[in-house]
């Protein structure tokens, strides 16, 4: 009841939000003819702005994932972008929904309190690597597209960028922001296993330089998996709010106000065991276990409140030379009680046959961050320069829940925390960091890069109760712009990844992450610039990987290990009708070293077994492509396909060959290889729109998500059938 009436609310306040912003639009007056040739004016000056105005199709034209606005393909470095019409046209969601058309990233279920967004990317983590507008997000939560102009992939490593860098690659979240362009649009859509989402977008200019933006959410939807027992399905309820002030748009001085709030109210899925070294399939107790039997309930719950405000001053000095500064206040707050599968056990209408995952955390960033960026010549070359400098405090506690009732089936509540005493890190970090570009010759390009960090933590562990590490990380590349259309670079970077929530129980100091990467890649426009496609061949190689567990006694995976590549990616216009966007990616990636972890003073070494084995959860191939033709100036056709081979899971530190070796042969659980096809069909006039989406058309069983240690794989969706419309005024 308390529920409904707070959904009640909620959507009754988005209600209010509407009718005030159409109220405001009715009353505007320009109508004349010179304040819509003033709005004319404003609207080319907006397109010099700093900040990324929304693009139309599948090809980026621009990005800020490497600090400056710039085109991605005079980056040298691999950039896959996932821009807000693919978003549109695939029906979009989440963050993990989007990031299924990266060609070379996989998914990580829940573990050790990192439920929520958990990518690996060449075979690497990246849960260090979220960022949002160019700041680290490193909060484990699951991220919504609502309020995202685009989705940057920065491949390989970004430490001199970014810091604290793993060796795969950033993520970046791309916000929408105000703009000098009065625009609304709602959406509302229908569909299977009770999907309903809403979302709203509006814009409106206050003054010649000064605009406001709101854009809102609510979603719900549950899957075909359910518990025999009672009845429930794994469920998904999220909404979100935010709103970006800004004035100063196109101006000298620029000033943009972003907050941002979501919530989730989700009934957690943990998956299904492994039975024979394969997802489970078989009957107990005459009860069939497959991937469609869900071991939860609606008593679990995945709660979470985010908050984040951010303002954002730029000052342009001169058309080659600006200061950008961004200062953020986030909030992560998160409670959940979630049920583990079972291959032995057939679940219950009160989960007691299985173990409870519980946990309540919270945690509290600041950040200041500021770049200079100028052009200049010097000593006869041409040069852009890249300086800045970064502080961020990160405070986090995390404790589990109180079993109030285990004998009635392990009931918990969010706000009833247990004895133990929580868990908690205080850490600041400092950066400061130079890249300098140089034109050799008027094709070549030469690029350096230095930053260095100092991380200061202090822990609740009473084994490791302090943290300080400080090291530099580079990078450097070499292009060819042989014409405009082609680009081709070899890249390297060394990059050191000091976190505080990864080292927290290292009971004695080991040395922190470094993850090397050479690559060398081309990049080409066809089609008058329509259409992009690269090409990139690398080899990352980390040192002293580390567990994503926050509470782990063996922190390090492995010591040395290393992901050789190949990719390829498509997206842009090859007609006027025709649009694309592909990926394929080649990976070997391969334990070189064994893991090192110090327990209770003792030096203790992972099964040598491990030893040139495949790495966990990266298939050798992924591909993806999804491809839209216009049928007439209305309708319009899609059709989609993900694929990937299959994964193995397991703890690759483990002292003993376990499970993982059956008669001294390596024989881990593994995930098989899937193809999954989507389709779209889209009527489209210039005010309205109707469009049809069918995710996973042919029904297949496949299983997008692995638990770290290898215990548990997560099905993906059924065939789901969503339909929209779309509002514009």
């Amino acid at each position: 009841m308390k529920k409904s009436i707070q959904q009640g609310r909620k959507k009754a306040s988005y209600l209010a939000v509407l009718l005030a912003l159409n109220s405001m639009a009715a009353n505007a007056e320009p109508n004349d003819a010179a304040a819509v040739n003033q709005q004319q004016e404003l609207a080319e000056v907006k397109v010099k702005s700093t900040y990324q105005a929304p693009q139309d199709g599948y090809q980026a034209t621009k990005t800020r994932v490497g600090k400056v606005l710039q085109d991605p393909h005079e980056i040298p470095q691999a950039v896959t972008t996932i821009t807000n019409s693919l978003i549109r046209d695939q029906q979009l969601g989440s963050l993990k929904e989007a990031l299924s058309n990266v060609a070379g990233l996989t998914f990580n279920a829940a573990e050790g309190g990192r439920a929520g967004d958990n990518m690996m990317l060449r075979g690497f983590y990246t849960f260090g690597d979220i960022y949002l507008d160019g700041i680290r997000d490193t909060a484990q939560y699951n991220r919504e597209l609502f309020n995202l102009e685009q989705v940057d992939v920065l491949r390989g490593s970004a430490a001199m960028l970014f810091g604290r860098g793993q060796a795969g690659g950033v993520i970046n979240q791309v916000s929408k922001m105000a703009k000098l362009q009065d625009s609304n649009k709602v959406t509302g859509s229908l569909g299977s296993y009770d999907y309903h989402q809403f979302t709203g977008d509006f814009n409106k200019v206050l003054g010649e330089t000064t605009a406001i933006r709101l854009n809102v959410m609510d979603r719900s939807e549950e899957n075909y998996r359910k518990n025999p027992a009672n009845g429930d399905r794994p469920k998904i309820d999220r909404d979100g709010i935010a709103v970006s002030f800004g004035t100063g748009i196109g101006t000298d001085n620029e000033f943009f106000l972003n907050h941002v709030t979501t919530s989730t109210k989700d009934d957690p899925d943990f998956g299904v065991s492994f039975f024979n070294k394969r997802p489970v399939n078989r009957t107990v107790n005459g009860q069939k276990i497959d991937d469609s039997v869900y071991y939860g309930g609606s008593n679990n719950f995945d709660n979470s409140n985010t908050s984040i405000t951010t303002a954002i001053f730029t000052h342009k000095f001169s058309e080659d030379t600006q200061l950008r500064t961004q200062i953020r206040d986030a909030d992560y707050k998160r409670a959940y009680w979630a049920q583990k599968p079972s291959a032995t056990a057939v679940p219950t209408a009160n989960y007691e046959n299985t173990g409870a995952v519980t946990r309540q955390m919270r945690y509290q960033t600041q950040t200041l961050q500021s770049d200079l960026s100028t052009k200049f010549e010097l000593a006869g070359f041409k040069h852009q320069l890249l300086t800045g400098i970064e502080y961020l405090k990160e405070q986090n506690s995390r404790t589990s829940l109180l079993d109030l009732d285990s004998s009635a089936g392990k009931f918990y509540d969010e706000s009833v925390v247990s004895s133990a005493a929580p868990t908690k890190f205080d850490a600041d970090n400092y950066a400061v960091y130079v890249q300098d570009t140089i034109t050799l010759a008027p094709k070549w390009d030469v690029l350096f890069g230095l930053r260095r960090d100092e991380l200061r933590a202090d822990y609740s562990s009473a084994t490791s109760p302090k943290l300080s590490y400080g090291e530099n990380s580079y990078r450097s590349a070499l292009s060819y712009h042989d014409t405009p259309e082609a680009h081709y670079y070899v890249s390297w970077s060394d990059a050191f990844s000091p976190t505080a929530d990864l080292y927290q129980l290292t009971v004695a100091p080991l040395p922190p992450e470094r993850s090397k990467t050479i690559e060398a890649g081309a990049k080409w426009l066809f089609f008058n610039g329509d259409l992009a496609f690269r090409s990139a061949l690398y080899t990352t190689t980390k040192d002293w990987e580390r567990n994503t567990d926050l509470e782990s006694t063996a922190s390090v995976l492995t010591k040395k290990r290393r992901t050789n590549g190949l990719e390829f990616e498509l997206a842009g216009r090859i007609t006027d009708k025709w649009e694309v966007f592909s990926g394929l990616a080649l990976m070997d990636a391969e334990i070189l070293e064994v893991a090192e972890n110090i327990n209770a003073g003792v030096l203790t070494s992972a099964f040598a077994g491990y030893k040139n084995q495949r790495a966990r959860n990266t298939p050798p191939v992924t591909f993806n492509i999804w491809s839209t033709y216009k049928l007439t100036d209305q309708w319009k056709f899609g059709l989609g396909l993900e694929a990937k081979a299959e994964r193995l899971a397991y703890n690759p530190s483990s002292p003993t060959a376990g499970s993982t070796f059956t008669n001294g042969k390596f024989d881990p659980n593994t995930a098989p290889g899937y193809a999954r096809l989507d389709a779209m069909l889209a009527y489209e006039e210039k005010k309205w729109g109707v469009r049809l989406n069918v995710k996973n058309l042919l029904d297949k069983t496949y299983y997008d998500a692995l638990y770290d240690n290898g215990s548990f794989a997560v099905p993906g969706n059924g065939r789901t059938a969503i339909i929209t419309t779309e509002l514009k005024f």
